[in-house]
């Protein structure tokens, strides 16, 4: 094995998570829970990522217990009596495969369709109620109902340690409810909610420190954001490392313990004079470990998929350099393991021949 390939299948500790190797499978939207519990599919499509020796598995993303935070019937709760079941199936099939896994915590906020969604009746939710600045599609969030999402995201994490997750990720990222309050395009709110960089941010610190709470001092918490939304992929959160500081250390002060940093490509430098990436500018500012993501082992953003273009294999011997230097911790794979639950394994026995491109039709099974 390489020295760069050893780096990627060293394990990796930071006191509170201890995986067997640096792979993350990257958490990746599926419609296969009806009524919001994952059966027996769902546990077997895990298992199989853990078998092919992926280290940590973050899944889906899952909704906390508020009405209207999902999008359809069909996404996976992280709520209730029958979904909390469908998932402790999920831990005990992934622990007995040998990896590690944890839920990602979701609301949508106002990327609800209502009439598509559960409870159409009811408006979706937003810090101002805008999908995208100038777009308007509900009343503002009232301050209970913050309040409640952030008691909702807090009651999840205590039940994914119940259940026996390995930790939580936080879904901050790509223009849903906590990114809506982060962007200053879509939270245009005058009280503790909005305003400044801090303020917008407050909701994001509440829901970790409420997390930290109700899991303890030990139990890991993994916050992934973005700069881009799917409002708008040229947002910008933070334009300069120091805004990027500014944006970071009220969450890892709140007790974030890894940020996951999502870039549609992860060879892309996040500000100029600089080739170092979101994950590579988070860890040096935020002194946290960070996962980088974002078309690993292919050359095509994921977006593309849903425009039926397929996309080609691509050497990661430049992510493996990076990681290598210590710029981020970890390396977290979508597509290209969507398409081959095998492909750690296939990475460290340097079966390169027999990786698979990506095909969209991939979307249409996500097996």
């Amino acid at each position: 094995m390489s020295s760069h390939l050893n780096i990627l299948f060293s394990p990796y500790t930071d006191g509170k998570l201890s995986l067997k190797n640096r792979i993350v499978m990257a958490p990746m939207t599926r419609q296969f829970s009806p009524d919001g519990v994952p059966g027996d599919d769902v546990a077997a499509y895990y298992a199989r990522r853990a078998q092919g020796g992926t280290g940590l598995i973050i899944t889906e993303g899952t909704t906390v217990n508020d009405k209207v935070a999902t999008m359809s019937a069909n996404i996976p709760q992280f709520h209730g009596k029958r979904a909390l079941a469908g998932w402790q199936k999920v831990v005990t099939d992934v622990h007995q495969a040998g990896g590690k896994i944890m839920p990602q915590l979701w609301h949508v906020g106002m990327a609800r369709v209502a009439d598509k969604a559960p409870y159409s009746e009811l408006p979706s939710a937003g810090p101002s109620g805008l999908f995208k600045p100038g777009k308007q599609g509900a009343e503002p969030m009232t301050q209970a109902h913050i309040e409640a999402v952030i008691q909702a995201f807090a009651k999840a994490a205590a039940d994914a340690k119940r259940i026996g997750m390995d930790g939580v990720e936080i879904h901050g990222a790509h223009g849903y409810l906590i990114d809506q309050f982060f962007w200053e395009g879509t939270n245009k709110r005058s009280d503790a909610w909005g305003g400044t960089m801090e303020k917008r941010g407050r909701f994001a610190v509440e829901i970790i420190k409420a997390i930290r709470a109700a899991t303890g001092p030990d139990f890991p918490i993994v916050f992934r954001f973005s700069q881009w939304k799917q409002q708008d992929y040229a947002a910008k959160l933070a334009n300069t490392p120091q805004e990027l500081a500014q944006f970071l250390q009220p969450l890892s002060d709140a007790g974030v313990d890894i940020f996951h940093c999502s870039q549609r490509r992860y060879w892309e430098s996040e500000f100029a004079d600089s080739d170092m990436n979101l994950a590579a500018w988070t860890k040096k500012l935020s002194g946290k470990p960070s996962i980088t993501v974002g078309s690993v082992g292919l050359n095509g953003d994921f977006f593309g998929a849903f425009k039926g273009q397929g996309a080609n294999t691509r050497p990661i011997d430049d992510l493996l350099s990076r990681l290598d230097a210590g710029e981020f911790d970890l390396v977290a794979v979508g597509r290209a393991l969507l398409q081959d639950p095998q492909w750690a394994n296939k990475i460290k026995h340097q079966r390169n021949d027999e990786l698979q491109q990506y095909s969209a039709d991939a979307l249409s099974t996500l097996s």
